[in-house]
């Protein structure tokens, strides 16, 4: 996954409580297998006045111009703002694929789905949550101030604005860390792989019995078969 270290970006608001993961991606698109492509139907049925379906070309779709991030203001918008829980409902790995290929790249609320939260920091998103009171006061500010822009510092775990105080989060230093080497499971394992690799062969040698050689067990060649004798 793509790391994240430093990332400055526009502000979009959703200023909704409860956005499930089917408004985030429906479910007809769980058919699609990639973790790309999926950006043009996110939020797919608030997004368009039409039904979707996964390969149709979105670019001739009639919006939807009562949808918040239809507006023009919010284009190109690479953070999303919203409220509390956040990405809760069924849980689907879609959804933050879809709002990663988007561009969204954090997503800043009051709380959010545990699955959901888990599985946008296993793909690169980082999931900020902040007091109500702060999310509040974020709202107001996105909402009197078009183009508004944050600048989300990883390291130092802060969201860093323009003539305001700066905004401290915090997360758990394991998914931090994850996060700042875009390192996932799969690239973190193979991290080990010497050792994992020196282990099995440890395991084999001390317990043989549990790795046979099947191929030595068969005979190379049919056996012999003895003529009948003809009475």
């Amino acid at each position: 996954m793509k790391a994240f270290q430093i990332h400055c970006g526009k502000v979009a608001l959703l200023d909704r409580d409860d956005v499930d993961t089917d408004a985030i991606i429906p479910k007809q698109f769980m058919k699609c297998m990639s973790k790309t492509g999926l950006g043009p139907y996110a939020f797919d049925s608030w997004r368009y006045l039409d039904q979707g379906s996964p390969g149709q070309d979105c670019s001739t779709r009639p919006l939807n111009r009562d949808f918040e991030l239809n507006l023009e203001r919010y284009h190109g918008a690479s953070i999303l703002l919203t409220r509390r829980n956040f990405g809760c409902g069924s849980s689907r790995e879609h959804a933050p694929w879809a709002l990663l290929d988007m561009g969204i790249r954090a997503i800043i609320a009051e709380s959010f789905g545990d699955i959901f939260r888990s599985n946008c920091l296993k793909n690169g998103i980082l999931p900020i949550t902040l007091e109500s009171a702060v999310v509040a006061t974020l709202i107001k500010e996105v909402r009197e101030t078009p183009g508004m822009q944050y600048l989300i510092d990883l390291n130092w775990q802060q969201i860093v604005r323009v003539n305001a105080p700066v905004i401290h989060f915090s997360i758990p230093p394991a998914w931090r860390e994850r996060l700042l080497s875009g390192m996932d499971e799969i690239a973190l394992t193979l991290r080990d792989v010497d050792a994992i690799q020196a282990y099995e062969e440890r395991h084999q040698a001390a317990h043989p019995w549990l790795f046979p050689n099947m191929n030595s067990q068969l005979p190379a060649t049919e056996p012999d078969v003895a003529p009948t004798t003809q009475i």
